[in-house]
């Protein structure tokens, strides 16, 4: 686990995407124990009322489950539903953003496919 990025977002939201961040990875596998939200809000410094919303809110979209007495897993192909989840999100704020952008200054689907292919060199 990494620290927390303090930019203005909810911790609880910060927390859910450190925990997406590691299924995608790999971090963290289908079906796995994920830390507990005493360790979580021991390791973050925070509330453990905070790291239980973070994490309530990745149980509430399938990405986690819970065993009565256990704790929180993985849930089978949270992977997957993580992964959809993120390129919508990515065509929303970011592709979207870009077309508006690309029409106000009268630029072109051609013209921002190679700006776009011109851009993927840049690594």
């Amino acid at each position: 686990m990494s620290s927390l990025i303090d930019d203005g977002r909810p911790i609880f939201i910060q927390i859910a995407e450190r925990i997406e961040d590691d299924i995608i990875s790999g971090g963290l596998a289908e079906e796995s124990q994920v830390p507990s939200t005493n360790q979580f809000a021991a390791f973050y410094k925070i509330n453990p009322a905070t790291a239980a919303k973070g994490v309530n809110l990745l149980v509430d979209e399938g990405i986690l489950y819970k065993k009565r007495g256990i704790g929180m897993f993985v849930a089978e192909g949270a992977r997957a539903k993580v992964i959809e989840k993120r390129k919508e999100h990515f065509f929303e704020q970011y592709v979207v953003t870009m077309i508006h952008e690309a029409k106000k200054l009268g630029i072109t689907t051609d013209q921002l496919t190679e700006m776009i292919q011109r851009g993927e060199g840049q690594d």
